[in-house]
């Protein structure tokens, strides 16, 4: 399109000053002839630009002369340029077209924003890996996913559940990917019902020849939070009473924070010595799940349900009979 290339040029004469015709023709694909008659249409809508014939010449803006076709504001600029960070575009294969769209934004912006979206990239790191990943797990294949997801397909898959030895085949109709704490997710409809499906998890996808069979009226988002809100609010059966030593605490409620019934008292972190206990109500979905808390052995004990310190003792059972040196 003939607004297309304008801009183009546009964009090429701010960054790179002189620029050959024959130079300009070649990048647009079009012929030299083409190109005088665009800095016609150019000059004639009021950018001052010119021509100077000649080995050394070609075309040039006036000196001094930008215009923000971007129409970005400093923040929106700075803003733009922390998505240079690593991650979701790695997953997608987008890491050279996210270099080369930034580098196009960066020659639309007026100088004085320019510095400032510059620096965002040297003074904000997004690390999206979670802590203590000390091996570098290979991550899922989203290949075929993202076919089915843009081609607007149906998508046969071969998925593993966890804890099931067994895989089991669907066909379902995608709405999107979404990227959740590092973890890649294809959001579905199956048999018409919302799925989430952790992609790497899926041992084979293959796009089908059948259109997508979404639901009228919902989308990505619209799915999406009604399955986020499905996970949050999985039910919590058993309801545990611990203490825990007042040194601890902080480390326990960033680890266990989600499990709270209900926020640590009021000052629980200080105020008294470390040795100290602080008591709290926690929920689990199941009784063996109560094991986690061996982790931090004698800091925090098990008050109720009987069950629950029962759990606990055969797990803290367990784990002297792997060490008799110790008894």
């Amino acid at each position: 399109m003939k607004a297309d290339r304008l801009l183009s040029i546009l964009l090429l004469l701010q960054t790179r000053g002189r620029v050959p015709a024959t130079e300009l023709a070649e990048r647009l694909e079009v012929s030299v002839r083409t190109i005088y008659r665009d800095v016609e249409a150019l000059s004639a809508a009021g950018v001052p630009v010119y021509t100077e014939r000649g080995r050394h010449g070609g075309i040039s803006l006036l000196p001094g002369y930008r215009t923000d076709v971007s129409g970005l504001t400093a923040d929106e600029a700075r803003a733009l340029f922390v998505l240079s960070a690593q991650g979701a575009h790695s997953d997608l294969g987008l890491d050279g077209a996210l270099g080369s769209a930034l580098r196009k934004v960066m020659a639309a912006l007026p100088a004085p924003h320019r510095p400032g979206a510059e620096r965002i990239s040297e003074r904000v790191l997004v690390d999206p890996a979670r802590w203590l990943q000390t091996g570098a797990a290979p991550g899922p294949d989203l290949g075929e996913l993202q076919y089915a997801v843009f081609a607007d397909r149906r998508l046969r898959l071969r998925y593993r559940h966890s804890g099931t030895p067994a895989p089991v085949e669907y066909t379902v109709d995608p709405y999107g990917l979404v990227s959740k704490a590092s973890v890649w997710y294809l959001v579905a409809d199956l048999h018409g019902e919302p799925r989430l499906f952790r992609a790497d998890r899926v041992l084979y996808a293959q796009t089908s020849d059948e259109p997508v069979r979404r639901r009228p009226g919902q989308g990505l988002g619209e799915v999406w939070a009604v399955l986020r809100e499905q996970v949050e609010r999985l039910p919590r059966e058993l309801a545990v009473k611990v203490r825990v030593r007042r040194g601890r605490l902080d480390m326990f409620v960033r680890i266990h924070g989600t499990r709270l019934a209900a926020p640590p008292p009021e000052g629980g972190g200080g105020g008294g010595a470390p040795e100290d206990w602080v008591e709290l109500s926690l929920g689990f979905q199941s009784l063996p799940a109560v094991r986690a808390l061996l982790a931090f052995g004698a800091d925090v004990e098990v008050l109720s349900p009987p069950a629950a310190r029962r759990e606990m003792g055969r797990a803290a059972a367990e784990a002297v009979r792997l060490y008799p040196e110790a008894r």
